[in-house]
């Protein structure tokens, strides 16, 4: 999870950064940045197939009757809206992280589908997998604690070195609703990776409901700092973990869903600050976290289904944890990643949960002292989440 600084310099447009850690840039080869766009999606009368790819710098408005295909980056410049009308699904080439879609620092993307109507942004692949686009990604000016507290330095994401993060809580990135992501993520090295949904120094303003991640290469949904609150989420077979957060984090997540397949990591891995850079803003990551039911693949393979580590904060209400090794696993120090202190504090708490066919359902890693009761209360009470009311019509994959 590298991010680099940029202090100065930031055109409008395209971003370049300015001072550099330990980690070189990540460079996406896109020869058609030179692009030029317009309002309609670049097509001509009568075009039945438009390739979408490069800078736009207007807005972008789809068309139901036309086959849209991203070949490369798709990058929606600050002061842009991109729109996707509801039932419409719009297709990647399978060429991995080379083709993903970006709402940029100022600009809004407005796909609002239902449930009987959902958005779909998958694979062009004649038979699709896992990995084969990088997925949507969202950046915004949202407080991430990669940076000084209150400050608006801006840090750069992983893959394209796309701003993100600032002063601006309330930021407005658009409305992401009734949308599946189907087949996205992907990484070009173990630092620098796309997810489903990636959601990067995102702010209030934004909307993101309704939207599942099914068959990812790497996280489902990732959340880098910001304030957003997020609802209705489901995750279905991700390789990697199904939601992380990590840069300070401070938002809601509320009703979510995942289930895990053969491959995948943990369902939730939650971080503090971003341990590769730093947590300059000095405080930690801390959502509230409601309506959760977590499905293992039920398998002898010593998986984990929430990992809470370098000194994240939060609070879970209402969670069914189902056929898991362990339920949750606390890792710390008594140094840069006091998870446990949080605990001792009062800042880290779980509040009524099930646990089924769950073997050990507290880890505690953090190096502080305490028992299962002062984090856990009211196990046997969780209910979780209704995914077979709220997920039906539009969510695919679900046992």
């Amino acid at each position: 999870m590298k991010n680099k600084f940029l202090f100065l310099g930031i055109a409008a447009a395209l971003f370049i950064a300015c001072e550099s850690d330990d980690t070189s840039d990540i460079v996406i080869n896109d020869n058609s940045v030179t692009t030029t766009n317009n309002n309609s999606g670049g097509e001509t009368p009568g075009e039945t197939t438009v390739n979408l790819n490069g800078l736009y710098t207007a807005d972008l408005t789809l068309d139901s009757a036309i086959e849209y295909i991203v070949t490369g980056p798709v990058l929606m410049a600050s002061g842009t809206t991109l729109t996707i009308p509801a039932g419409m699904t719009v297709k990647a080439e399978p060429i991995g992280v080379n083709a993903y879609i970006a709402i940029q620092q100022g600009a809004r993307i407005n796909a609002v589908g239902t449930s009987s109507n959902p958005i779909v942004l998958t694979s062009n692949a004649t038979s699709p997998s896992s990995g084969d686009w990088g997925g949507l990604v969202l950046c915004g000016r949202a407080p991430i604690n990669s940076t000084p507290d209150g400050s608006e330095d801006i840090a750069t994401s992983e893959v394209g070195a796309l701003a993100f993060g600032g002063n601006t809580p309330t930021d407005n990135s658009g409305n992401v609703e009734y949308v599946r992501i189907e087949y996205a993520g992907g990484a070009i090295d173990g630092n620098a990776e796309l997810n489903g949904l990636s959601v990067y120094g995102v702010g209030t303003g934004t909307t993101i409901d309704f939207v599942q991640i099914f068959e990812g290469s790497d996280d489902g949904f990732e959340f880098f700092g910001g304030t957003v609150s997020a609802s209705h989420l489901v995750v279905v077979n991700a390789e990697d973990d199904s939601i992380d957060w990590t840069e300070g984090f401070i938002g809601t997540l509320t009703d979510v869903y995942v289930q895990h397949g053969t491959a995948h990591d943990k369902a939730f891995e939650c971080d503090g600050y971003n341990t590769d850079f730093s947590n300059e803003g000095g405080y930690f990551s801390a959502p509230t976290v409601t309506n959760v039911t977590i499905v293992g693949d039920g398998t002898d393979d010593d998986d984990e289904a929430i990992r809470l580590r370098a000194g994240t904060q939060g609070t879970f209400t209402n969670v069914v944890i189902n056929n898991y090794a362990e339920g949750f696993d606390l890792d710390g120090d008594a140094g840069d990643n006091p998870t446990g202190q949080g605990v001792l504090d009062d800042l880290l708490n779980i509040v009524d949960v099930t646990f089924n066919n769950v073997t050990v359902t507290l880890k505690n890693d953090t190096g502080a002292v305490f028992n299962e009761a002062d984090v856990i209360s009211g196990v046997g009470n969780g209910t979780g989440t209704d995914i077979a009311t709220w997920g039906a019509g539009w969510t695919v994959g679900i046992d």
